[in-house]
Parts: structure tokens; sequence; C-alpha cells
């Protein structure tokens, strides 16, 4: 199977993750899950975290090894929809998983933290945003950010799947989330370094499955 191969390579390329394998599997069954039945991503983390963040949507939004045409059938409605510019679209969009780094909202996360809570505006898009049967990834080197946290606690509200990517002893984070990947490193840098092949195992194995 093309899934198990891609994770046994990743584990070959990074024999340190072998003890989080299992947590891998569960995640990418949520993630699967929730796209199947035509949900979206939610993601968010601090710093580098961040950065990883705006990274895993980058992967899930557009082609990342392969390639994602639109079908025939949408190709066709673009022609429908705009004679001159159909046949353009149709041969550059690419399918997407849907996905949204809540990292990336500078004038609504600058207005709730002057107005309301800044700790609070993870939780308020995760409110917005989200939906039964939706996933929250939560990204934090600790397991401890306050911000992750209360997005945690709207996301088990609003009936969605939470999953934490983390390290140390998983924290507060490894605790609530339904499947928490906690890497075996103490290190924030470390930590961050082996956040970043367990994200792209994950989002080359959605590729794989749905395109």
């Amino acid at each position: 199977m093309e899934l198990e191969k891609q994770l046994m390579d990743l584990i070959r390329r990074y024999p340190v993750l072998a003890p989080v394998k299992e947590k891998i599997c569960q995640a990418y069954e949520i993630l699967e899950q929730c796209y199947e039945a035509g949900g979206k991503l939610l993601v968010a983390g601090n710093g580098g975290s961040c950065a990883d963040s705006e990274h895993i949507v980058g992967e899930l939004m557009k082609g990342f090894c392969k390639k994602r045409p639109v079908s025939m059938d949408f190709a066709r409605s673009l022609a429908e929809a705009d004679k001159e510019r159909g046949e353009e679209l149709a041969k550059k969009l690419q399918g997407t998983l849907p996905a949204i780094a809540l990292t990336g909202h500078p004038g609504l996360s600058t207005a709730f933290l002057n107005d309301v809570d800044g700790l609070l505006g993870f939780a308020q898009q995760t409110y917005g945003y989200g939906a039964k049967g939706d996933v929250f990834l939560g990204i934090s080197t600790s397991g401890n950010a306050k911000n992750i946290l209360y997005a945690v606690a709207v996301a088990k509200a609003k009936g969605m799947k939470v999953i934490g990517l983390t390290g140390k002893d998983g924290g507060e984070l490894g605790r609530a989330a339904d499947v928490a990947i906690i890497v075996p490193e103490e290190e924030t840098y470390r930590i961050q370094e082996l956040h970043l092949p367990i994200y792209h195992g994950l989002c080359l194995m959605l590729e794989e499955r749905f395109f």
C-alpha cells in the first residue's frame, strides 16, 4: 500500500520518530475522515510553529508532489463562466484540501487583541471557522501555549477533532488532544526539526489518498 510505504520511508529517514509512528497513523486517519466528509483543517501555532502552520496550509491548498488538475466537469463550468479566462483557469488551478492557518489574519487578530483578549485570537477564529467534523491542529513545542489551549476547548465544544503536535512531555495539549504526536526531544528547536518531517509525511499521505 502506497500510504504504508510513505510512512515506512518517513521512519527510515527519521528513525527517532519510530516511537510515534502509531500516533502519526492515527492523526492521518482523523484527517482522512475529515476530508472524506467534506471538512477542513484549522491550524495554529506561535513563533516557529506559526511558520509551520502556514507551511502545512501551503502543502494542502495546492499541489505538493503531485499534479492536481481540476475535474473535467469543473473545467467545463469555468469555460461557461468566462469564455476568455476559463481555459487558462482550468489549466492552472490545482486541486485542494481545504485548510486555514489561524495565524495569517493580522487585521482580525490585532482587533481582537485590542478590543477583547489577544490570547483568545485563535479561539475566536476556531469559533467562527470551525464546524462539527472539522479538525483543529495545534502546534506547541511545550504543549502549554495558552492561546492554543483556548482554541482546543472551542474546537471540542464545536464537535471538532483535535490533533496536537508537540514535544517534551506533551504538556496540557498532549492530554487534551484526541491524538497527540509528542516527538522525543526537549529543546524547542530540536522539537521543531522533527515536526517538519511529520507534517510533510501527513501531507504526502493525504495527497496520495485524494489525488
